[in-house]
């Protein structure tokens, strides 16, 4: 198998993509990622759109899709865990990606027949996939990696897994965009339903090329005492304050996108009056963000080789979160406070070349995504280098439980909040005051969310001197 660099030089992301350790992997997680927001966006927007159910409001329908999404982590996340550290990695990825071709198979079908149990099994199944190579994704670079590539290769994951996203987004919202315009004709839908099976073939591909992994802990016994295994491996971290809070970062911030990523259709309809496509957009804008903030990181941390990863940019990716998601919210407020906004039919991209502030709401948007990817790949990394080889899938697996946790929760707290009247810019906004108090309370308990930054910002001065 291939081992961690332990060169010298300073450390160079894209280097990594011409190398076996490394590229195959990447590849293989950006065909997935495409492949499960194409499928979980598509659905979303036949939901909204197309096909309506009694029990199902559209502006519920992302809430409940994401927590659909998510429960297959919470259920099997900390049992992944165990499964990646017990078998050989390369071939978990091969078994994987077969049975995500099946799965999008039957996504195919449920699509063509527009069978609403049939979309949502595929979304379900969609998150049982996603819980597995979620794991490997954050198992694996330790393993091929040196520390001191950890933030660089983190940051091209996430710019790649972000990009997968953006580009799987458009064409979900440009394809279902077809077929909304042209019901009678079915080429949108079968180029839709060709492009999920397609991508799922070439992630299988790239899966057979990743080199061989060894299991971690072959001898490990796998706990199917689901409680047990999950309340033993989180009591384990826990005592691990260094650990525990990469692993509450983490969660903290896919707690805080999920209410972002699950209130734009309905901002899309019910806000703008608009057209599937402009939903796609606000995603887009988002999945960039978070790709160029992602891939900066290992320029902005300053990482020599040698240099474990530090949480020097959590507190600047925090504070821009704040800042730009409360203005996002005013935005949001403002527009559908607009009498004009009641008078449009069609809302269309054009559209926003009359509304100046509308564009405002986009720059809002595309700076918190920065701050999102530069508040959670340090996590990320200091994840990877601090937990113990032999159990570091087991902790990203705790690490998936979590984040599932907090979706879930937040995603039952944005339901009964819209339930209950509240806007969808009050909602935000409210997103925006609980990230002050999470800043607040980690950097009275982890002192080095502070410290790391301050440390970050005398490595710039000295630079720059």
């Amino acid at each position: 198998m291939s081992t961690p660099a332990d060169d010298t030089r300073q450390p160079h992301q894209f280097q990594l993509l011409g190398q076996r350790r490394y590229a195959p992997f990447f590849w293989m997680l950006f065909a997935g990622a495409f492949n499960d927001n194409l499928l979980k966006f598509v659905v979303v927007l036949v939901l909204t759109y197309q096909v309506r159910v009694p029990w199902l409001p559209p502006e519920q329908v992302g809430p409940v899709l994401g927590g659909i999404f998510i429960l297959p982590s919470v259920l099997w996340s900390v049992l992944a865990g165990q499964v990646v550290d017990r078998f050989d990695q390369d071939r978990l990825m091969r078994w994987g990606k077969l049975a995500e071709l099946a799965m999008m198979v039957l996504a195919g079908w449920s699509l063509w027949q527009q069978s609403v149990a049939g979309l949502l099994l595929s979304v379900l199944l969609s998150g049982v996939h996603v819980t597995l190579f979620s794991t490997l994704k954050y198992a694996y670079p330790a393993r091929h990696l040196a520390d001191h590539e950890l933030v660089g290769g983190n940051g091209l994951l996430e710019t790649g897994t972000f990009t997968a996203i953006l580009l799987g987004t458009v064409a979900g919202g440009v394809s279902m965009g077809q077929v909304a315009a042209h019901p009678e004709q079915h080429g949108g839908l079968w180029v839709t339903i060709a492009g999920l099976v397609g991508v799922a073939l070439a992630g299988w591909w790239c899966a057979r090329q990743v080199p061989r992994t060894p299991a971690a802990s072959p001898g490990l016994h796998l706990d199917w005492q689901l409680w047990r295994s999950a309340t033993q491996i989180v009591g384990e971290v826990r005592r691990e304050p260094r650990l525990w809070w990469a692993l509450m970062g983490v969660s903290w911030m896919w707690a805080f996108g999920s209410v972002m990523f699950s209130l734009f259709p309905a901002i899309a309809k019910d806000v703008l009056h608009a057209a599937p496509e402009v939903a796609a957009v606000l995603l887009v804008v988002t999945t960039l963000g978070i790709a160029l903030g992602a891939l900066s990181c290992e320029r902005l941390s300053r990482t020599d080789a040698g240099h474990r990863p530090d949480l020097g940019l959590v507190l600047p990716g925090g504070v821009m979160m704040v800042v730009f998601a409360a203005d996002l919210a005013r935005v949001v407020a403002s527009i559908a406070a607009d009498p004009s906004m009641a008078a449009v039919q069609a809302y269309s991209l054009a559209t926003w070349q009359a509304h100046p502030s509308h564009v405002w709401g986009l720059v809002d948007l595309g700076l918190m995504s920065v701050g999102m990817a530069w508040f959670s790949v340090p996590w990320y990394a200091r994840m990877q280098a601090q937990a113990d080889g032999d159990r570091r899938a087991r902790v990203v697996g705790a690490n998936n439980l979590l984040n599932a946790l907090f979706i879930l929760v937040v995603s039952v707290v944005v339901s009964a909040l819209l339930a209950a009247g509240w806007s969808l810019a009050q909602v935000m906004a409210a997103t925006a005051a609980s990230q002050v108090l999470w800043l607040l309370w980690a950097g009275r308990a982890h002192p080095e969310v502070v410290g790391d930054a301050l440390g970050l910002w005398r490595r710039w001065r000295g630079a720059s001197a």
